[in-house]
């Protein structure tokens, strides 16, 4: 991996290398409030339907591509149990990016198709300021936008439709 600075999030995009500061505060907090609610329905089966790792910023290897989402799940399927190395080779089947004003153009126009091309199933943007939820779903090649939620709804979004998400849960710590 190339050497980066230990205060920025280093990624390779397209052969590209990438620094971004870490995340603001907000980011982090929305990060933090929607793994709140997604793994303990998604981790265990007592709890919910159960299935999946869901893990904070892993960093991914996939082909030439380093990326490091904000969160990502995998079926357990696919993914049993967490690799022992600092990084994931198999492309997860969910991610997550907390959009920031800094990130949210490489964010769409450059993480999104690198996502597509390496089979992510569904991308989730999560933008805490404007406090808006997209999701999408991997098509032919690209993805399909499924829905675009905001404010205080309740939401059933794949992969995680079986959850009733409360998207104000996520924005609580925001006011």
């Amino acid at each position: 991996m190339l050497a980066a600075p230990a205060d920025k999030v280093a990624e390779v995009i397209g052969g590209r290398l990438h620094l971004h500061p870490r995340p603001a505060l907000p980011h982090a907090a929305a990060a933090s409030a929607l793994a709140a609610e997604l793994v303990p329905a998604f981790k265990k089966r007592a709890e919910g339907p159960g299935g999946w790792i869901i893990l904070f910023e892993p960093e991914l290897h996939l082909a030439e591509d380093v990326l490091v989402p904000d969160l990502a799940g995998w079926r357990r399927e696919r993914l049993p149990t967490v690799p022992a190395e600092p990084f994931a080779t198999v492309s997860p089947d969910w991610v997550c990016e907390i959009l920031s004003p800094s990130t949210a153009k490489i964010d769409r126009a450059e993480k999104l198709p690198t996502y597509a091309r390496h089979s992510v199933s569904h991308v989730w943007l999560l933008d805490p300021l404007q406090r808006t939820l997209e999701a999408f779903r991997l098509g032919d090649a690209h993805y399909v936008l499924l829905g675009v939620h905001a404010d205080e709804q309740t939401v059933n979004v794949p992969p995680f439709e079986r959850l009733d998400l409360e998207l104000a849960a996520i924005w609580a710590d925001l006011d």
